[in-house]
């Protein structure tokens, strides 16, 4: 049976981050760095970032910048959440926080680092960020346009939930310069959605979905989780054909996992039963997804995500933050990378607002790297797409990635995992599919083993 494909590797799926975002991990990030990040803001835009400070390697041009902003409010939390998200606020809450979101956003116009420097992408996360109205949306860009605008992003996205939408709301979102939509399915089986704790049902997707071929937005984005708690066989082989049916620019699919603060981490650490399927289960899943979708002319770009070929058919924020662009991100528990420091903004609702509102930067925790941290960073990103050109890392860093990281090449390589050719590094399928539980060989020894948050 083809699902059977990776499943030799029954591990079971445990209470922990597991997808890598960043590195350093974020628990290395400190209140002591905090002054590092604000000496990085004051810095011109041609100054090299901090790992480049010392002239040992060639002075990098002016990074792109891209800007994220977090909107914190869901219908309903989901069961395997575990971002800043809150159900409970009332319409004066919401325009509280829009107001110090936009507070926040003018404060970073004015900021050295960013004089004259346009955005190469724009990204509206959450939470959900199709929760807010349309005029409360019109409101925030409309105050943000005073101080930033995004006319000139390659590409500006933006999340959904499909039972916050409506058509109106939909032509609001096209209207300030939305590029690339990301519709959160997840799922298509009603039973799943709901014992998941998502808010919306199948029948508000297929809805939504009209409304927003009609608008038009030169990229759909959908989202899948491989591996929800409930999932069989069945269930995803009938998820990855209504997936299909729809034919969107773009896929992404998503490995469920356990991390500390969700709803179902709690639950199985109380019960001692196993919830989640094993990392074997949710690997096959998404092979068997991939190649549903390579068989429609889609073409894998990531461990994660597929694409229809086509123009506008690309990940900009993605491909921008995994080669080291710079990026502000604003709202309540936002991480940002700027100059080669990163850095958390705080993460309680109480903190964010009165700093904001009293003209300060809402900074809680940073980290400057070094030259091997900033190599380690963009070299186990860019491994999630599938293969890397060593040339790269090696004129940008003045390194040897062939020699520094020989070890976890070789170890990778003789487990099926890698194959090195005439200087690419290019990761089989198997390896791609679970490429989060192998980066963590090209960590430094001290972050090994670590927890990730």
């Amino acid at each position: 049976m083809e699902l059977d494909i990776l499943r030799q590797e029954p591990a079971p799926t445990e209470v922990g981050s597991y997808f890598v975002a960043n590195y350093p991990p974020f628990s290395a990030w400190s209140r002591d760095h905090v002054a590092a990040a604000r000496a990085a803001l004051a810095s011109a835009p041609e100054s090299p970032p901090a790992w480049a400070a010392a002239g040992d390697v060639p002075k990098p041009a002016v990074p792109p910048l891209g800007l994220y902003l977090h909107i914190p409010f869901c219908r309903k939390r989901c069961k395997f959440c575990y971002f800043r998200v809150y159900t409970d606020k009332n319409a004066a809450d919401v325009d509280s926080y829009m107001d110090a979101l936009a507070r926040e956003i003018a404060l970073y116009s004015a900021q050295p680092r960013f004089a004259g420097r346009q955005f190469e992408f724009v990204y509206f996360g959450g939470g959900t960020p199709s929760f807010l109205s349309s005029e409360q949306l019109k409101r925030l860009v409309g105050r943000i346009n005073e101080h930033w605008r995004w006319d000139a992003a390659r590409e500006v996205t933006f999340e959904c939930e499909p039972g916050t939408l409506q058509k109106s709301k939909l032509e609001t979102i096209r209207s300030i310069g939305v590029t690339r939509l990301s519709l959160g399915v997840e799922h298509f089986d009603d039973e799943l959605l709901e014992s998941n704790g998502r808010a919306h049902k199948s029948k508000e997707i297929y809805r939504a979905w009209d409304w927003v071929r009609e608008v038009g937005f030169p990229q759909v984005n959908i989202d899948l989780i491989a591996g929800m708690v409930g999932e069989s066989d069945e269930k995803w082989r009938f998820a990855v054909d209504e997936a299909l049916k729809l034919q969107p620019d773009s896929l992404t699919i998503y490995q469920m996992e356990l991390p500390h603060n969700a709803v179902f981490s709690k639950e199985q650490q109380a019960s001692g039963q196993r919830l989640v399927a094993t990392w074997a289960e949710k690997r096959a899943w998404v092979d068997y997804a991939f190649r549903q979708f390579e068989a429609a002319g889609y073409v894998v770009s990531s461990g994660y995500t597929l694409l229809k070929p086509s123009p506008d058919a690309r990940f900009v924020y993605r491909d921008s933050l995994w080669h080291g662009a710079d990026m502000v991100g604003t709202g309540v528990a936002s991480f940002s990378h700027v100059a080669g420091v990163h850095y958390q903004n705080l993460d309680k609702w109480e903190d964010y607002i009165p700093t904001v509102q009293r003209g300060e930067l809402p900074i809680a925790r940073a980290l400057p790297i070094s030259r091997h941290q900033a190599l380690i960073r963009e070299l186990i990103l860019q491994l999630k797409l599938g293969s890397v050109a060593t040339q790269y890392f090696d004129q940008k860093f003045a390194a040897r990635v062939a020699e520094d990281f020989a070890e976890p090449l070789r170890s990778l390589q003789s487990e099926g995992w890698l194959d090195r050719v005439n200087g690419e590094i290019r990761l089989t399928r198997g390896g791609l599919l679970k490429v989060d539980e192998l980066l963590a060989r090209f960590f430094e020894p001290q972050f090994r083993g670590v927890r990730y948050t």
